[in-house]
């Protein structure tokens, strides 16, 4: 793993690999924030009249 981050950096520059990097790691954290905010959507319809 370590070879393929020194080959992006080298290909890319660095602030294009960092960018991709945060990007990648923070999807799996917006996925779960969006389930979370339809939960709490889907629970608040149903508590309307």
């Amino acid at each position: 793993m370590y070879d393929e981050i020194v080959k992006l950096i080298s290909n890319v520059g660095f602030p294009i690999a960092v960018s991709i990097y945060l990007l990648v790691k923070l999807d799996k954290r917006l996925e779960e924030i969006i389930i979370i905010l339809s939960a709490m959507e889907h629970r608040e319809r149903e508590r309307r009249p």
